[in-house]
């Protein structure tokens, strides 16, 4: 499934077909003016985590993202919706500062605690809107 039509060079599709397709436990929703992410997993962990592959994914493909090396934050919160809003900041900081990270495509500008929702039942569910 391709969530959005991107304009990929002849190298991004060489290392697309290296990989098996990415688990995509996300799907993006209209917003007025920006995008909201919604986002599921097993645990609140895998929700977390699908939640910042989907801002990625919305800047860029990350199919075409060649793993070369471990990228790790730690996030700190009052609540969870403070823990989300912080762990999505943080990746979208290093996103920023490290040219190396992933190619560029849609600018994310901010994270917004607009609307956030982290349902953690039977199957833990994230909303939130992302500015672009």
């Amino acid at each position: 499934m391709n969530d959005r039509e991107l304009d990929l060079t002849e190298a991004q599709k060489a290392i697309k077909a290296k990989y098996p397709a990415i688990t995509k436990k996300y799907e993006y929703l209209d917003h007025t003016a920006d995008v909201q992410l919604h986002s599921w997993g097993d645990s609140l962990e895998e929700a977390f985590e699908q939640c910042a592959m989907a801002m990625f994914g919305y800047m860029t493909d990350t199919e075409t993202v060649e793993p070369i090396d471990t990228i790790e934050v730690e996030s700190e919160g009052e609540d969870m919706e403070s823990l989300l809003f912080h762990f999505l900041d943080d990746w979208l900081f290093k996103f920023s500062a490290d040219v190396f990270f992933i190619p560029r495509g849609t600018e994310v500008k901010a994270i917004t605690y607009s609307a956030m929702q982290i349902h953690d039942k039977k199957k833990p569910e994230i909303f939130v809107i992302i500015d672009i």
